[in-house]
């Protein structure tokens, strides 16, 4: 069991300004030196997103087959007024995020992908519901995503135990060109050994993300694996959206893995050539910085540097590569500056 502070910051002038990440991998310097040329769809499966969040909403994906709110499926694609995406848990269209962990990834996403980002939001947990049904809506939210057309997936969850529908899922999504980016997770653990899933599927489109603090070291609950955990990520103290229109501080591998997701997203944006995942997954790796403090923690050494990625060439080398119900790797979150727990495995 992990304790993290949730610190809500009600007057954040410069989001920016706060983010020791940002710095860390050089994401400010990256949306400076070119102009992204395609907007990409990125599916957030989580705990739903705030709609009317100023820094959020304009970066909010919106079907555009949908007529909202006329209680009809206009799409045929067998959700009823999916405008923003969906909500799993209760199966209605409304992704209202009443936990704050889904609209915290959102915000990261946003803050490094920059404008050209779409963000579709797939509701698959809620802390005030059973937990039975998370991985039959994890599952559900993946295929949703890929008949909707997303171009990478976010996904903060998992557990210890394979799930062959899930794998089959996100097999799927490879097919059609869709990168997957997991969290390792938050029990310190070396998932050479001890796998975790997602994070831990054997297949091409799916990129496992560690998380690192300020000082370049493995954030101390991150899990690691030096040959199956690819590439970290700022994941310590880390300001990103709230609900309510408000912003605050969470660690962990969830916030590691948004950071990557957006920057493979503003990858994407900025070099449409990159068609498939292992190409992003391998511009990533070899761009990264090498960090000495990783060895033995990823399968490369390597920190996530998104200005790197954008504007150096490929090298040419070759990147290395649950429970049943799949309980979220997501903490509790309280609106006051308290402690919170994460879900135990």
């Amino acid at each position: 069991m992990e304790l993290i502070l949730a610190v809500i910051l009600f007057n954040l002038p410069v989001l920016a300004q706060s983010q020791w990440a940002l710095d860390q991998i050089d994401a400010l310097r990256a949306q400076a030196i070119k102009n992204p040329q395609e907007e990409v769809l990125v599916a957030v499966i989580d705990t739903g997103v705030d709609l009317s969040h100023p820094f959020l909403r304009d970066n909010l994906w919106k079907n555009p087959k949908e007529i909202p709110f006329n209680n009809k499926d206009d799409d045929n694609n067998g959700f009823i007024d999916d405008v923003y995406g969906w909500n799993f848990v209760q199966n209605t269209n409304n992704v209202s995020d009443l936990h704050g962990h889904g609209s915290h990834i959102s915000g990261i996403i946003k803050m490094v992908s920059g404008a050209k980002v779409k963000i579709m939001t797939l509701k698959y947990y809620d802390s005030g519901k059973l937990s039975e049904k998370n991985l039959n809506n994890t599952i559900r939210a993946i295929q949703y995503a890929i008949a909707m057309g997303a171009q990478i997936i976010n996904y903060s969850g998992g557990g210890f135990e394979k799930s062959v529908e899930e794998e089959a899922a996100i097999r799927l999504a490879s097919r059609k060109n869709i990168l997957y980016v997991a969290a390792a997770g938050n029990e310190r653990t070396n998932l050479d050994f001890n796998r975790f899933y997602p994070a831990s599927y054997d297949l091409p489109n799916v990129l496992s993300v560690a998380a690192i603090e300020e000082s370049g070291g493995l954030l101390s609950a991150s899990n690691y694996g030096p040959h199956t955990v690819r590439i970290a990520a700022p994941g310590r103290k880390i300001t990103s959206t709230l609900p309510f229109g408000r912003f605050g501080e969470m660690d962990g591998t969830s916030q590691a893995t948004a950071f990557v997701t957006g920057a493979a997203a503003l990858l994407k944006s900025t070099h449409p050539n990159l068609k498939n995942p292992q190409d992003i997954i391998r511009r990533l790796i070899q761009t990264g910085i090498s960090n000495p403090r990783l060895k033995g923690k990823t399968s490369n050494q390597q920190e996530l540097n998104i200005f790197r990625a954008i504007a150096m060439e490929e090298k040419g080398t070759t990147a290395f590569g649950q429970r049943p119900q799949n309980i979220p790797n997501i903490p509790e979150i309280f609106w006051y500056a308290v402690p919170f727990q994460e879900t135990m495995h």
